[in-house]
């Protein structure tokens, strides 16, 4: 399962974070790495929520976007929420409900491809923030694909995706990808 391979990838990047790398800033503009922890510990118990529930309760999405999602236990807090996000992705018949989300209703298979695009994407910005890499460059590009296919006009704004930079064709995959996230590279 392809959540599976971008979870196992995150996680050795998490792991291989220091106490220290926690305030590193990121490619992310504004963010540190534990903020860009915290985002993808939110995010990913909002796609479980949702592949659970078809929703997230108000509330519970704002805790989500908004608050601490890692309290004094940043790498077992995103474990937490990777592994509940790959339990409820994994329930036969998930893929073929109708969810709904900040940005709006659709498939669960839809929202699946937009937390693997998310996920890699910041796991990049991590490891680029700690002096670790990506290696698995078919799973980059695959990610980067599903972001070409997901991301348009629309959602290129501050806070969102900034617009794509330029980068050289045969740059390595993970600086492509951040160029596409609208990284400065």
């Amino acid at each position: 399962m392809l959540l599976q391979r971008v979870v196992d990838e995150t996680d050795r990047v998490v792991d291989g974070v220091t106490d220290a790398q926690m305030t590193n800033p990121s490619p992310c503009e504004g963010w540190c790495v534990r903020d860009v922890l915290n985002h993808i510990t939110g995010g990913a118990t909002m796609f479980a929520l949702s592949a659970e529930q078809g929703s997230v309760p108000d509330d519970v999405l704002g805790r989500l976007m908004g608050g601490d999602n890692l309290g004094g236990d940043a790498k077992g807090a995103w474990k937490v929420a990777s592994t509940k996000a790959l339990s409820a992705f994994g329930e036969p018949g998930v893929l073929d409900k109708i969810v709904t989300l900040p940005f709006g209703d659709m498939p669960a298979s839809a929202a699946l491809s937009i937390a693997i695009f998310d996920v890699l994407t910041h796991a990049v910005d991590i490891a680029s923030s700690t002096g670790q890499t990506i290696s698995d460059t078919e799973l980059v590009e695959t990610a980067l694909a599903m972001g070409h296919q997901m991301v348009g006009p629309e959602l290129r704004q501050p806070g969102v995706f900034d617009s794509e930079q330029p980068v050289a064709s045969d740059a390595p995959a993970t600086t492509r990808l951040l160029a596409f996230a609208g990284r400065k590279v």
